[in-house]
This record gives C-alpha cells, sequence and structure tokens, in this order.
C-alpha cells in the first residue's frame, strides 16, 4: 500500500461549501426572495428588513442542508460518475457520517429559524421542501421512477412559496404560479443535461428518462413540457402579479426557450451516434433555461422592489 492511499485527505472550506450544493442554493434564495418581494409588492403587508434576512438565511440553510444530504446517500453513484466523482464524499475529504450529521443539524436550525422569524406556515413549507428533496427525492424517486424530476421537481418549486408564506403568513394563488413555473421548468432545464449526461447515468444505474425511454422519447418530452410551461411563465399577467416588465421580459425569454426546445426536438441530441453539434445544443438549451428563470424572478423583483410595476391594461 502506497503512502498517498494511506494519507487521508484534509477536507477544506470549499469541500464543505460544495457539499451544500451552492450553485442549487443560490437558485433556490433567489426564487424565495422573488417570492417573498412579489408579496410584499402585490399585498403591500411590509417585513422588517432583519426578519427578511433571516428568513432568506433559513432558506438558504435549508437548500444546504437538503444538499448535503443528498450527497450523502448519493455518495456511491457519485463516485461511479465522472462529473461527481471528485465531490467531497467520493473525493474522500468529507466522511458519510459528518455530511448527513450536518445536514440534519442544518435542516434543524432552518427551519427553527424561519419560524422564530416568521411564522409557522413558512417553517413547515420549509421542513416539507426539504424532506422532499432529501428523503422523498433522493431516497424514493431518483433510483426507481424515469419520472423522478418530474415528480421530484415540487423540491426546488417551493421556494417562493416559502418566501411568500414568510411575509403574509398566506399561500395565495400567485404563489401557487410561481411554483407552478419552477415545477414545470424543471424537466426540460434537467433532460437537457441528461441527453449529454445519459451514459453516466446509466453507467450509474440511475434511471433518467434517455435511460430508460431513449432520447428520442426525451426530446418529444422536452418539447412537451416547454410547450406547457409557456402559458404557465405568462400567467402572472392574467393575476397582475406581473406587469410590463415582466410581460416583456417573459414573452421574450419564452419565444427563445420554445426555440431551443424545437431545434433540440428536430436535432439527433443524445444519440449513439450524436456528434458536438448536438451535444452543444443540448448543453445550450440548459444554459439558457437558467437565463430563462433567473429572468422570469428579476423581473418580478425589478417590479415590486424598485417601484417599477405598471399594470397591463385588460387585466
Amino acid at each position: 500500500m502506497t503512502a498517498e492511499n494511506t494519507t487521508p485527505k484534509l477536507a477544506t472550506a470549499g469541500d464543505y461549501v460544495e457539499l451544500l450544493k451552492p450553485r442549487i442554493m443560490m437558485l433556490v434564495v433567489f426564487t424565495a426572495l422573488a417570492g417573498l418581494v412579489a408579496a410584499t409588492g402585490v399585498t403591500g403587508q411590509g417585513i422588517n428588513p432583519v426578519l427578511a434576512t433571516v428568513a432568506i438565511l433559513a432558506v438558504a440553510l435549508g437548500s444546504g442542508a437538503a444538499g448535503a444530504i443528498n450527497m450523502w446517500y448519493d455518495a456511491d453513484i457519485d463516485a461511479v460518475m465522472t462529473r461527481t466523482s471528485t465531490r467531497p464524499i467520493p473525493s474522500g475529504a468529507v466522511p458519510k457520517d459528518e455530511a448527513l450529521t450536518l445536514g440534519i443539524i442544518m435542516s434543524a436550525v432552518a427551519v427553527l429559524l424561519m419560524w422564530i422569524s416568521t411564522n409557522v406556515l413558512a417553517a413547515g413549507l420549509l421542513a416539507l421542501s426539504i424532506v422532499y428533496y432529501g428523503w422523498f427525492y433522493t431516497m424514493v424517486l431518483k433510483r426507481r421512477t424515469a419520472q423522478n424530476i418530474v415528480i421530484g421537481g415540487a423540491a426546488g418549486a417551493f421556494p417562493p412559496v416559502i418566501g411568500w408564506a414568510a411575509v403574509t403568513g398566506t399561500t395565495p394563488l400567485d404563489a401557487w404560479i410561481l411554483f407552478a413555473i419552477i415545477f414545470f421548468w424543471t424537466p426540460p432545464h434537467f433532460w437537457a443535461l441528461s441527453l449529454v449526461a445519459h451514459k453516466e447515468y446509466e453507467k450509474a444505474g440511475v434511471p433518467m428518462l434517455p435511460v430508460t425511454q431513449g432520447a428520442k422519447a426525451t426530446r418529444n418530452q422536452i418539447l412537451l413540457y416547454t410547450i406547457i410551461l409557456a402559458p404557465i411563465g405568462l400567467a402572472p399577467l392574467a393575476t397582475g402579479l406581473g406587469g410590463w416588465v415582466y410581460g416583456v421580459v417573459a414573452a421574450a425569454l419564452t419565444l427563445v426557450f420554445m426555440y431551443f426546445a424545437a431545434k433540440v426536438w428536430r436535432s439527433e441530441a443524445g444519440e449513439p451516434d450524436a456528434g458536438a453539434a448536438e451535444r452543444k445544443l443540448a448543453m445550450s438549451m440548459f444554459a439558457f433555461s437558467i437565463l430563462y428563470l433567473f429572468g422570469l424572478f428579476a423581473a418580478l423583483i425589478i417590479e415590486h422592489g424598485f417601484g417599477l410595476y405598471f399594470a397591463i391594461g385588460g387585466f
């Protein structure tokens, strides 16, 4: 046995940050903030800035906690896939038990902070979102069904509802429209990536749609969910949640998203003989999908947070 094999790898601060899935956390925090700001603008109900900050911190901690639990449970398949093999647990930087303990403690702290700073409904929704991702998606769905992303997508859709509930203590239709946008956005977003990474999932035994149904069926589903998403993304205009700024941004981004979905649908992306152009197209759609979601929620923050909301006539 070599010295390299007997010397344990020491964890760095960066390893613990990565354990919390910071890229997902940023999106979760941003959409929760959008829900909080939109609720304030629509209802006229205010929230103390300090309490609002604590609430957003609680959402961030909850997201990180779910990420740590996910990495704890998925350490075996992360070690198999090339793109995840360097994560903190499979790389040997962070022990599995330590990751689980961190996830559980952070979950409790996050829910308690939300309860203290806002209300029991927001705290309950935060707890539900952690359990949904950390247990239901990770442990129940991911390795059992190709619909894991569809059903599990609800976990990432809760943050704007949590943000809304933190302000008002209620979850009206507008909050659930924001939920629906993220819910129906998740499948085309993730399946675009899985068209490129399907061999990795197959190697790890994860039944992602391209693995179980093939690339063509996946491209069909990407187009279908994008078509369903289009009117949902514009729904805030019908309820008055979104004004002119949102309308212009949503219409432009929806058209481009539809363009990418149609291009991917007509391509050979995900096929065994797919070339670099097809892989690049799928990854381009994946990257744009992030911009799409960011743009929609940023428009709501701009309108309701900076006093730039102008209602569209007729709604």
